[in-house]
């Protein structure tokens, strides 16, 4: 009996403040680094869809345009994407008629990857976009010199 009494207390007590306390969460290096992820990866989201683009894509693409004709394994293997996953993105790409996918003259196994015409003009839509964007987040962070401070703090836990 005297445990329903001390269960009921418990249940029918009120907090002592409406605010939720999350200082313990704040302060935590990787907590902050994801909620700042998570911020920008909804604003690209966001800026990027009416181009039906998600950042891996964008990416992508980018990674193409830089190196026309490297093999589908060497890009997958910058971005740290698995090799099933890079052929299910590029194989969608592929559908959109941004990228092309043509059997490697040095080794027929591989493929390399490059834009179509119809994807480099969709890039430059896309870097358009992704330029205004990076501007918004320069602005947020205070200018360049505080981008540049915050790429050098992440560079040294990568």
């Amino acid at each position: 009996m005297g445990r329903e009494k001390r269960v009921k207390s418990v249940a029918t007590r009120k907090p002592e403040t409406d605010a939720l306390r999350a200082e313990e969460t704040t302060g935590i290096i990787g907590y902050r680094l994801r909620r700042a992820q998570l911020s920008v990866f909804q604003r690209f989201l966001s800026v990027f869809e009416e181009l039906k683009l998600r950042p891996v894509e964008y990416s992508v693409l980018v990674l193409i345009a830089a190196n026309p004709g490297r093999k589908q394994t060497e890009i997958a293997e910058v971005l740290g994407i698995k090799r099933a996953n890079f052929v299910t993105l590029v194989h969608s790409l592929e559908e959109r008629g941004l990228v092309e996918r043509i059997a490697s003259a040095a080794d027929k196994r591989a493929n390399a990857l490059h834009l179509t015409p119809d994807g480099e003009a969709f890039l430059s839509r896309a870097r358009a976009v992704h330029e205004a964007m990076e501007n918004d987040l320069i602005d947020r962070l205070g200018g360049e010199t505080e981008r540049e401070k915050l790429l050098a703090l992440l560079d040294r836990l990568t």
